[in-house]
Formats: C-alpha cells, sequence, structure tokens
C-alpha cells in the first residue's frame, strides 16, 4: 500500500511487456554495433588487411565456442535434479535464475559496446579484443532473454504475444540508427563516441530496473494463491519434489549425441546458417550499397532515412507476421518470406541497376524481410525445445542450451558475410576495400596524400559489381533455405502433438504448466 504511483504502476505492468523492453537495451546497442563495427576499423582505425582476417578468423572460432558453452553452464543444473536432495527444479526456479543473470550481464554488455569507439591498442589488437568481449556478454545476454520466452510460455499462441511485445520494443530501439546517422563522421569522431556513450548508460540502467522489476514480480509468486500473476505469467507454486530415482545426469556427449539424432534440429540450423549470413551480409554492406549504387540518386537526409527504416521495419513487420503465425503458423508464414525474398531478388536481375526508384525499394524491402524472418525464427527455437524435451523425456527444459547449440551451427554465417562479401567485391571489380583513399589518422594533424583519381571506367565496374552483389546473395539464399525448409516437418500435426505431449509431461511430472 506504501508504494508511490509510478512504482505501483510499474509493478502492475504485464510480464509480457517487461520481459520484452529487455529487446530495447539490447537493440539499441547492437544495430548501432552492426551498423558501425565494420566501418570504423577499416575506415577510421585503418586496420590492416591482414589483421582483419586474423580478427575475424578468431572471433568465428569464439563466436562458435561461446553459445553452447555458456548455454551448458547454464542449463547443465536443469537437464537433472539433484539425486541427493530428492528437489526439483520448478519452472519459477529457473525463471529465477534467468532475470538474476540478466540484471549484471546486460550492464556489462553495454560498458563492453563502448570500447569499440575510442581507440586504446593498435587496431589489430583492438578489433579482436574488442570483438571478442562484446560478443561473449551478447551471447550471454540474448541466450538467457531467448530462454525466458521457452520457459514463460508453452502454447504458441502465448509465444506470439511474448514474442509481439519484443517486436514493439525492438522497433522502438531502432530508433538509434537514425540518431546514428547524424552523429557519423569519420573524420570527426568525438561526437559519435558521445552519442554511443549516451546510448550505453541508457541500456545498462534499463537492464537493471527491468529485471528487479521481473525479479519482483516473479518472486511474489511466494504468495499463496498467486492472485494476478499466476494468470499472467502461470508461475504460480514451489518447487515440488521429484523422486531422486528419476533425477539423472546428463552429460555433454550424451546430450550432443541426442541432438545429433533430432532431425528437425538439423535441418533447421542449415537453414538458419544461410539465414545469419543473409542478415548479416545486409547490414555489413547496406551503407556500401547506398554509395555506389544510389548516391547520385538520392540525397543524404533519404540515405538517412533509408538507413533508419531498415532497421525499423522489420520489428513493426513482425507486429503483422506474428498474428499471420497465429492464424497459419510459423512454418508457412516463414516459407512464404522465402519465397517472397526469391521473387524480389529475381525481379530486380531482370529490371537492372539503372532504375533507382525501384533499387532503393529493393535494398530497403530486402534488408526488412531478412530481418524480419530472422525474429521469427525464436519461435521455431522454442518449439524444437518443446520436441528436445519430449523426445528426451527431460525433467526441465534446457532452453539456454538448446538456443546455444542452434548458434553453435549457425553464427559462423556472421563472421563469414563481411569476409565472403569483400572477397566477392574484390574478385569480380578488383575493388579492395582495404586500399580505399585514406582518412586523416586519429590524431594526425596533416592528411595523408590521397592517390590521383582512379579512370572513370573503373566507376561502373564497381557500381555493375555491388549490384550484382546485392542480388546474387539473395536469390542463392532464398534456393538454399527453400530447400532445407522443405524438410523440415515440425509444423502442423507433429507440432500439436508435441505441444500436448509435453503439457502431458508437466503434468505427470512437475505439474507446473506454463502460461502467460
Amino acid at each position: 500500500m506504501g508504494l508511490g504511483g509510478p512504482q505501483a504502476w510499474l509493478l502492475g505492468l504485464p510480464t509480457a511487456v517487461v520481459y520484452g523492453s529487455l529487446a530495447l537495451f539490447i537493440s539499441i546497442l547492437h544495430n548501432v554495433f552492426l551498423l558501425y563495427y565494420v566501418d570504423t576499423f577499416v575506415s577510421v582505425y585503418r586496420i590492416s588487411k591482414a589483421a582483419f582476417w586474423v580478427g575475424e578468423t578468431v572471433f568465428l572460432l569464439w563466436n562458435s565456442f561461446n553459445d553452447p558453452l555458456f548455454g551448458w553452464l547454464s542449463d547443465r543444473q536443469f537437464l537433472s535434479s539433484q539425486p541427493w536432495s530428492g528437489t526439483g527444479l520448478s519452472s519459477r526456479a529457473v525463471v529465477l535464475a534467468r532475470v538474476r543473470a540478466l540484471g549484471w550481464q546486460g550492464p556489462l554488455l553495454a560498458l563492453s559496446f563502448l570500447v569499440f569507439w575510442v581507440p586504446w591498442a593498435p587496431a589489430g589488437l583492438q578489433f579482436l579484443l574488442c570483438l571478442c568481449l562484446y560478443d561473449g556478454f551478447l551471447t550471454l545476454v540474448d541466450l538467457h532473454h531467448h530462454a525466458l520466452l521457452a520457459d514463460l510460455a508453452l502454447s504458441a499462441h502465448d509465444r506470439t504475444h511474448l514474442n509481439f511485445y519484443c517486436s514493439l520494443f525492438s522497433a522502438a530501439g531502432s530508433l538509434s540508427v537514425f540518431a546514428s546517422y547524424a552523429f557519423w563522421n569519420k573524420e570527426d569522431f568525438s561526437s559519435f563516441r558521445a552519442f554511443c556513450v549516451a546510448l550505453a548508460a541508457g541500456s545498462g540502467l534499463g537492464f537493471v530496473g527491468a529485471t528487479r522489476l521481473l525479479r519482483r514480480r516473479v518472486e511474489a509468486i511466494r504468495e499463496p494463491g498467486c492472485p494476478d500473476l499466476a494468470v499472467d505469467s502461470g508461475l504460480c507454486g514451489e518447487e515440488l519434489l521429484v523422486s531422486g530415482k528419476e533425477a539423472g545426469s546428463v552429460t555433454l556427449g550424451q546430450y550432443l549425441w541426442q541432438l545429433a539424432h533430432h532431425r528437425n534440429f538439423l535441418w533447421f540450423v542449415g537453414m538458419d546458417l544461410v539465414q545469419v549470413f543473409h542478415c548479416h551480409f545486409n547490414s555489413n554492406f547496406f551503407p556500401l550499397f547506398l554509395e555506389h549504387l544510389l548516391s547520385d540518386h538520392i540525397s543524404l537526409s533519404t540515405g538517412s532515412f533509408l538507413l533508419g527504416i531498415s532497421y525499423v521495419a522489420p520489428h513493426l513487420n513482425n507486429l503483422y507476421f506474428l498474428p499471420l503465425c497465429r492464424r497459419w503458423g510459423v512454418y508457412t508464414v516463414v516459407r512464404g518470406l522465402f519465397l517472397l525474398k526469391l521473387g524480389l531478388s529475381l525481379l530486380m536481375l531482370l529490371a537492372g541497376p539503372d532504375r533507382p526508384g525501384l533499387l532503393c525499394l529493393f535494398i530497403a524491402s530486402n534488408r526488412v524481410f531478412t530481418e524480419g524472418t530472422c525474429k521469427l525464427l525464436t519461435l521455431v527455437v522454442t518449439d524444437l525445445v518443446d520436441e528436445d524435451l519430449v523426445l528426451n523425456h527431460r525433467k526441465q527444459a534446457a532452453s539456454a542450451l538448446l538456443f546455444g547449440m542452434v548458434a553453435l551451427v549457425t553464427k559462423p554465417g556472421q563472421t563469414f558475410a563481411p569476409l565472403l562479401g569483400t572477397w566477392l567485391l574484390c574478385f569480380y571489380t578488383g575493388h579492395d576495400l582495404f586500399q580505399q583513399p585514406l582518412l586523416t589518422p586519429m590524431g594526425s594533424a596533416q592528411p595523408w596524400p590521397e592517390p590521383p583519381a582512379p579512370p572513370s571506367i573503373q566507376a561502373p565496374s564497381l557500381r555493375q559489381g555491388c549490384f550484382y552483389l546485392l542480388v546474387l546473395v539473395p536469390i542463392t539464399c532464398a534456393l538454399l533455405q527453400l530447400f532445407t525448409w522443405s524438410k523440415f516437418t515440425l509444423h502442423g500435426r507433429r507440432l500439436r502433438m508435441v505441444k500436448a505431449q509435453r503439457q502431458n509431461l508437466s503434468q505427470a511430472q512437475t505439474l507446473d504448466i506454463k502460461t502467460v
């Protein structure tokens, strides 16, 4: 009764809103990181080509290894209960563990974001350390945030409800891209640094506030009866006893063997690997395509608008796609998006690079639909979590661990995107991004001498190369994805059977049905 007005209002927010707000504090940082980290080290810090490739290669290994590592460290306690105590882990205990982890991992993610934008070591060393540090904390935050989606809800309807708020808040977080374009200046980096400091402060404080609020909501479930929260989060009830005989440990080798025989998991990660590659390819090369394909036809403000809308629109699109997922299923909607990507790319290829209006629309829509698909695939992973629990008769769903194993296979696409993109551009056009005219180095009073302007015959070659890179990459990705997605069977009748069996397992083993 002693709560003030604002605090009482915050405590009264639905669990779905508080959960979705965490996506805001991730997206305001990560969108800026994706858009500028390559350009910062290549064009501002002047990293060498060899150091760039070494850094990306080490990052590839770390990026793939840390997801299953952190997932295993997080969820090995959930794969089995402690047999000597006879006490099982309830859904409430699992959620509390994840929320507490997000409470300290989120602010550390914000701090690791800051170290990109100040030169404090040789460019190659800083590139390597910054990538690994940032990705480590981003992995921890993403694993627990995505795992909460599977732990807070069971039905497809409830999970799309949670994902709806994630998309809404992610769209709001993507507005940071609009603002970043106004501060971005390769020759004067101080204003952009100040902008990044403001983003990191807002994100860190947001994580602290949201996780405390969510933790208080979950801890309040101890009250008998669980009046309002029980309907909202369905986490009512204390830890229930599980027979010690039923609680067996699962080793990492046994878990990997189980995954290797999980057919839908294997087809999904094959498709998602291509999707992750395409998403990051678009993020890394979006400014390059604008510069070489549309700079003569659009103003600076129009370029800023396209850049910003390409980050916001995917989340707004999902506000429309998620109701379609409730009606038709995620599988059908994702397949439709793959077909749309293929059709638009073929149309653009036939139209050619000399139609600026159509080219502008394609560049924006290509990124929007690709990123939108990535957001929907989280729902598919939660279904795989259910199938994994049913197939292997687990006591508790290992949500973060399965998300980590998906990332083990798919995250290399994040590293391959800039490497393969720069190599293809150099192969087809002879234009090496690492040998472009140099800018004023940081801390230098005199600019480096610029080489003579290249012959005009090279300009069309570079423009044509960017165009073919723009359209052939999505065509190839769409064809590969349509093939692998056709082999995925966890939809329709099979998905309904898995959901029903998981509910039966929950009733028989933990009596804890999770609904939002």
